[in-house]
């Protein structure tokens, strides 16, 4: 069954349930991708999913729901992190503000996983252009057509921070500390 079959004769708050528990781990990588903190990361999350339910009159089916809620997380956090707040927001983590009770929530746990690991931390450390490309291709499968088409930009233009995100990771990993935009 597709997602226009599975999706045909629900309501709009059941629609956006089943689109929340699908893709909800999806979309909180997205935001945390870019803004680097747990707790803002949840909050855009949320904010893609009321932009979502907001628009989901509008939806035209041109493209699959999944692609649909990649365009609102990634115009989204880009409008937060261009935004007065983000530049001039100090995380909790710097301030050591941290809550020692953290929830067990789904969402902690996908975060915990990938914090946990080496890799998706220098992948974090990358700027933002380069960042972005590596998740998607790499952690949300997405093809580099598809990445182009998501951040409208070209093709070569992928396949070239790809190229540059991978030789900083290796440098990164190789003990290097060289970040090459």
């Amino acid at each position: 069954m597709n997602q226009e079959q599975q999706f045909h004769h629900k309501s709009d708050k059941e629609i956006l349930v089943e689109l929340m528990e699908m893709y909800g781990d999806m979309v909180l990588r997205i935001a945390y991708t870019y803004v680097k903190e747990k707790q803002l990361a949840e909050d855009l999350a949320q904010e893609v999913f009321i932009r979502c339910y907001q628009s989901l009159h509008t939806f035209e089916k041109r493209s699959s729901y999944r692609t649909w809620l990649y365009r609102i997380a990634v115009n989204q956090c880009k409008d937060y992190v261009k935004s007065w707040t983000f530049r001039n927001f100090i995380p909790s983590d710097t301030l050591k503000l941290e809550s020692s009770h953290e929830s067990d929530t789904v969402s902690a746990h996908v975060l915990r996983q990938e914090e946990d690991s080496i890799l998706f931390r220098n992948v974090l450390d990358l700027p933002v252009k380069l960042r972005e490309v590596i998740i998607f291709y790499y952690y949300e499968e997405l093809s580099v057509e598809e990445i182009a088409v998501l951040l409208g930009i070209k093709v070569n233009t992928v396949k070239t921070r790809l190229h540059r995100a991978r030789k900083n990771l290796k440098q990164t990993m190789e003990g290097g500390t060289t970040i090459e935009f």
